[in-house]
């Protein structure tokens, strides 16, 4: 691009009549609007027209209002494409992540992408729905061939295990959901204490051990936090329970719930998710097993719906938009330094909401049976 190539693009019709912008009869091609005419409407120079479309500081208010009166008026649009080959950037994010359909990754992207436009990015997204090898190389492939300045992988990490999956050279990455930090930069909530948590809960109410309604075996969260449960029940020297395998859903939790149902010794249950969590407390009412006063329920990420749950669900608090948030600040601060993507783990701490699904074991029955007459 030569230097004095306009950084625009054509203006839509009926805008700027007179500077280029309007549309011309017969039908014939519009000119292109520069930022020398905007200049010109706005009476500012064409260098502070570039920092008012670059989004940069260093212009007051009312000049900045004006040229943005401008750039409406002529129908103006920064050509990103242009600012990308004279700066070396092109201020998008690209995400690679296995399924929108699950709380964790949803929530994280939706951070993402809101972080990323507050600091003047946007997100190119490439979900996998299955997770293949295959399915992992072509995302990369696609991704190294795209505009992109850095690279969030929300991913399980055996499946970056391969030599045959190459990240895009020169594109900064940042891995979230994963045990990688020894060879990436990662961000992730600190799955291991939001478990520990949930289990001392329990423990500290008065149950001789709690249950565990696992997530899917190839999940790094649901591995951490099935390890943690163990963990803590052999520290207090309580028996373990066979877990019960899920897969998130709520329906994989109904059908543990069934089976826990007909276990009385069984009045403690900590799920690895939330919906899973929904789906034991239908099992356990469909059972006529109470909760609290029968059964307790921990959940774990604190979804939107958690308090609505009857009754509302004691869970374990995940800060999806803090994840985001430090996402997009690590990526933001390897391309702006240059630096590589050092590898390290950044952990998000956890913290447990109480609510009505815990209780003591029999605390609530035996307080009412104290009230009866």
């Amino acid at each position: 691009m030569g230097p004095n190539e306009p950084e625009g693009q054509a203006a839509p019709a009926g805008g700027g009549a007179g500077r280029g912008g309007a549309g011309v009869p017969g039908g014939r091609r519009r000119q292109r609007v520069s930022m020398a005419d905007v200049a010109e409407l706005a009476g500012v120079s064409s260098q502070t027209v570039s920092r008012v479309s670059n989004g940069r500081p260093g212009v007051i208010g009312s000049t900045r209002e004006q040229v943005l009166a401008a750039m409406r008026e002529l129908g103006y649009r920064p050509n990103s494409a242009a600012r990308a080959l004279r700066y070396g950037r092109f201020h998008t994010i690209g995400v690679i992540l296995f399924s929108l359909s699950s709380t964790g990754s949803s929530r994280t992207v939706e951070a993402i992408a809101t972080h990323a436009a507050a600091e003047g990015y946007a997100i190119t997204l490439i979900p996998i729905d299955v997770a293949t090898q295959d399915n992992v190389l072509g995302a990369f492939t696609r991704m190294g061939e795209l505009a992109v300045d850095a690279v969030i992988v929300i991913m399980e990490i055996h499946l970056l295990d391969t030599s045959t999956v190459q990240l895009p050279p020169g594109v900064h990455v940042v891995v979230v959901d994963s045990d990688a930090g020894d060879r990436y930069c990662v961000v992730d909530t600190d799955q291991a204490d939001g478990a520990r948590r949930a289990v001392r809960h329990l423990l500290e109410l008065g149950h001789r051990t709690v249950w565990h309604v696992t997530g899917p075996e190839s999940s790094y969260a649901g591995q951490r936090r099935s390890q943690a449960w163990r963990a803590v029940l052999e520290e207090a020297g309580r028996p373990v329970p066979a877990p019960l395998h899920g897969d998130w859903s709520a329906e994989s939790g109904h059908a543990a719930g069934l089976a826990l149902a007909e276990v009385p010794e069984c009045t403690a249950v900590f799920a690895a998710n939330d919906q899973m969590a929904l789906g034991l407390l239908r099992a356990f009412h469909e059972r006529g097993r109470s909760v609290p006063a029968d059964i307790s329920v921990v959940g774990f990420d604190d979804t939107a719906d958690a308090p609505f749950f009857i009754p509302p669900l004691t869970t374990v608090h995940q800060d999806f938009a803090e994840v985001g948030r430090r996402c997009v600040q690590r990526v933001l601060r390897q391309i702006r330094t240059g630096d590589d993507s050092r590898p390290g783990t950044d952990l998000v701490p956890t913290r447990l909401v109480i609510r009505g699904s815990t209780a003591p074991p029999d605390g609530p029955r035996s307080s009412r049976a104290a009230k009866a007459p």
